[in-house]
């Protein structure tokens, strides 16, 4: 079983979610399997106080913690998993099932680190934009119906059950020899380094297909950066921009 600093670790991202009891069962979710770290991303202010259905997690709802965008929501964290229910969409992201899922986060958090779940909005889940922020994604196996094209779960059950899947897992370790993975942030402030590199190289004139920011996004999180090597890369870069920018004229 883990323990409670183990389930500090991972944090619950709601993404446009709009019904209350939804919310409220995410809530007495988290609270049930012992998760306390809540987090919604709305661009209105969530109505935290009719989620009924939140039986015995006012503690949870009450240290829920809103932000403006998924970027500041996974600022912190070095592992972000994204939930589909795939459907007929193109992946563009790894994709593991539930069980293979828990396992990789297991490991990601014994070697410390903090992982975000992202769920999205009940009708529309997680849009390409917001996937681009993860490192790959999960999905619920799932009994598909003659009448039922894309099933899906409810978002509270969603969440319930990768929670459970996490709890189950046993076989927590502590990672010998690996790095600490760089946070989001970090990730987030090095794409921003590296498409100003390729706006002032004008790489982004010559290969515009190639320079989508969630393009460019997905691309620094399948280098994997350690937490040790982001702030070399970002030295690199903004090494690269002085340069660009006539640093070499400056010196002689």
């Amino acid at each position: 079983m883990l323990n409670q600093q183990q389930l500090d670790q991972v944090c619950v991202i709601l993404v446009r979610a709009r019904n209350p009891n939804n919310i409220g069962a995410v809530a007495r979710a988290m609270h049930d399997f012992g998760f306390r770290n809540l987090r919604v991303v709305n661009e209105y202010a969530v109505p935290f106080a009719t989620a009924r259905s939140a039986v015995d997690a006012s503690e949870v709802l009450a240290g829920a913690v809103e932000f403006g965008s998924v970027a500041d929501a996974v600022a912190d964290c070095t592992l972000v998993v994204g939930t589909t229910a795939v459907g007929e969409r193109a992946l563009l992201h790894p994709l593991h099932a539930l069980p293979e899922a828990a396992a990789e986060i297991s490991e990601a958090m014994a070697r410390g680190g903090r992982v975000a779940l992202l769920f999205g909005s009940e009708k529309t889940g997680l849009s390409n934009d917001e996937l681009s922020h993860c490192h790959w994604l999960l999905t619920i196996p799932m009994q598909k119906h003659e009448d039922l094209r894309h099933p899906s779960m409810n978002l509270g059950q969603a969440v319930a059950v990768c929670l459970y899947e996490l709890v189950r897992e046993t076989g927590i370790h502590v990672g010998v020899g690996v790095p600490a993975a760089a946070e989001a942030g970090e990730v987030e402030r090095l794409t921003a380094l590296l498409t100003e590199v390729l706006e002032k190289t004008g790489y982004t004139r010559r290969h515009p297909a190639n320079c989508d920011e969630a393009q460019i996004r997905r691309l620094v999180l399948r280098m994997g950066v350690a937490a040790s090597d982001a702030p070399v890369w970002m030295g690199i870069l903004r090494q690269m921009l002085w340069k660009v920018r006539g640093g070499e004229a400056k010196d002689e």
